[in-house]
């Protein structure tokens, strides 16, 4: 895991050596072992390493002759890729390096190659032309943003390395604030700060001296036909895949260890990680310490069913007033998800241990699991909807741009309405909300995060499953449930579930009538939300609707005051929303 940056210019303009500078600085948190740079004419790469593989020998930029690149994430075949590469001369143990040979013969398809999770940036010097390439992993799961500005085309692992050159500006879209405000996050292209943009997933961008030339797509997992497996075959593809895929994520030279819930998914890749046995897995899980559902018992049980070593974090709402505005200033693209709490805090403890946490993202998304896909397969006669049709604030206050939020959640006709509606999810909710809440709060501590369930191998099995085997009766994720009642005695994976709750709602509500008035008061509202609109929600936060939209109001308001009025995020809750503009 690492940090990368760097600028492409225009004709007439060369790369400036402080301005690389503050980019290198930005991201200093995401590489902490090491920074690189390479000036190649009007182009120049910078790079932050956090050591996970040839912890000696494999600092980027990485150069093999007019080609150089730097990357952020792993490429899991890079032992296959070597091996069908016999001739390249490689010169370090890094999983990175293959794509420079790959580069001369495939182009912008390079891609098809890799199967890892990454972000890549590559210039190739061949001919008169300065060509930059930016590669972003089919789902995502590796962040990678650029701007087209007036000295040519910056990127960078984060948007605030973008704001740190001064070339954009600090400033806010509209509609993505509406949409972050109406689902707690940004979907699509743009981002929240106009003129900076996202690499979409599994997408490869070519800029030629500073302009963007050609655009090409890897698709995750779209398209593919579902198959009429039976249960027992379909389990047994299900078994190959997730230890091949398990296995291949514990490759790293540095310590690991896995986030679990206590839910199928984490269940499912820790049962997967003591059957390989490379030892006891050191797993860690989140409990608070009132007012919300509590299964780190049933965490615990599963870990000593399995053979980890298991240890349980207790949250309170002390350290969560104290310690939100670093755990908002860690998202600078904004997810007002509130299991960022619970992420940031784990994130924090484990790194005193490991430098890789595995755990079960993609799990809904590709096997089922959310209550809206069951409701989207209903007819309307029995409730049946399609998801993302209302937002946070609907009902209790209008925002400037109206329902625009909504342009971006059209389904795809993917041959079933479950597989629809999952298609959004992968498109928009599972890079823009779930992936940027690991990436940022694990990278706020220097850990990579690895995510086994959106591996290319599961992805093609999960999208050749019929509905039947996702959804049946009551029960999402039904395959992958009968896999860990196969391989996890006792863990009762068809038991009713209450599910994963932070219990900010209730800490709001007590502190109501205190934070309602200064978030009332925030810049974020002027002009967008009424002073008195914002202090009756706070007031009403007893109500579940209400209490849900005061989070993602008093997120939005100290993220506004970090990343918009850079008001510095060391105080508490209450010192950062009344603190003066710098």
């Amino acid at each position: 895991m690492c940090g990368i940056a760097g600028i492409a210019c225009l004709p007439g303009y060369r790369p400036d050596e402080a301005l690389l500078g503050r980019m290198a600085e930005a991201l200093a948190h995401r590489g902490p072992d090491g920074e690189g740079f390479l000036e190649a004419g009007s182009a120049a790469l910078v790079h932050r390493r956090l050591s996970i593989v040839d912890l000696e020998g494999g600092a980027q930029p990485l150069v093999q002759g007019p080609v150089a690149l730097v990357a952020n994430g792993e490429i899991y075949n890079d032992p296959a890729l070597r091996k069908a590469l016999p001739e390249a001369p490689f010169r370090t143990r890094s999983d990175c390096e293959a794509p420079l040979f790959l580069w001369p013969e495939c182009n912008t398809n390079y891609t098809l190659e890799l199967r890892g999770m990454y972000a890549i940036a590559l210039l190739d010097e061949t001919g008169p032309d300065v060509v930059l390439a930016l590669s972003r992993d089919p789902f995502g799961i590796k962040p990678l943003y650029f701007s087209e500005t007036d000295q040519g085309v910056i990127f960078a692992s984060e948007p605030q390395a973008l704001l740190a050159t001064g070339l954009v500006s600090r400033a806010i879209r509209p509609q993505a604030r509406d949409q972050l405000l109406q689902v707690q996050f940004v979907a699509g292209r743009e981002t929240i700060y106009p003129g900076i943009m996202r690499v979409l997933p599994g997408e490869t961008l070519r800029f030629v001296n500073g302009v963007l030339d050609d655009a090409r797509k890897r698709p995750a997992c779209h398209g593919a036909i579902a198959e009429n497996l039976t249960e027992a075959l379909a389990l047994s593809r299900l078994d190959a895949a997730l230890m091949d895929s398990v296995a291949a994520h514990e490759r790293a030279d540095v310590p690991f260890g896995m986030f679990l819930s206590g839910g199928i998914d984490s269940t499912a890749v820790l049962a997967a990680m003591t059957r390989l046995g490379n030892g006891a897995p050191l797993a860690w899980t989140a409990r608070f310490d009132t007012g919300a559902v509590d299964e780190s018992a049933q965490a615990a049980q599963i870990a000593a069913t399995l053979g980890a070593r298991h240890r349980i974090l207790t949250v309170t709402q002390e350290m969560v007033w104290a310690h939100l505005p670093q755990i908002v200033a860690a998202l600078d693209d904004p997810v007002a998800d509130y299991a960022v709490i619970p992420s940031w805090f784990l994130a924090r403890e484990a790194r005193k241990d490991v430098t890789v946490i595995l755990s079960g993202e993609g799990g809904d998304e590709l096997f089922g699991g959310y209550g809206r896909y069951r409701r989207a397969m209903r007819p309307w006669w029995l409730g049946g909807r399609m998801p993302w049709r209302r937002g946070t604030l609907d009902g209790l206050c209008r925002l400037p741009t109206g329902k625009a939020w909504r342009r971006d959640f059209v389904s795809h006709d993917e041959g079933s309405r479950l597989r629809s509606v999952q298609a959004i999810d992968i498109d928009q909710w599972l890079p823009n909300d779930l992936l940027v809440k690991l990436d940022r709060c694990l990278m706020a501590h220097a850990i990579e995060g690895r995510t086994p369930l959106l591996d290319p191998v599961i992805s093609a099995l999960a999208w050749t499953l019929p509905d039947r085997l996702k959804v049946r009766g009551k029960h999402g994720k039904y395959l992958l449930r009968r896999w860990v009642e196969q391989n996890v005695p006792g863990s009762a994976p068809f038991a009713p579930k209450q599910g994963f709750t932070v219990p900010v709602g209730q800490w709001i509500a007590g502190q109501g009538s205190r934070l309602g008035p200064l978030v009332a008061r925030c810049a974020a509202f002027q002009g967008v939300i009424a002073e008195e609109t914002i202090t009756g929600i706070f007031t009403r936060a007893t109500g579940r609707r209400e209490r849900h939209a005061a989070w993602v109001l008093l997120f939005y308001a100290l993220w506004h005051r970090i990343h918009i009025e850079t008001v510095q995020s060391g105080g508490d809750v209450f010192d950062v929303l009344s603190a003066p503009r710098p």
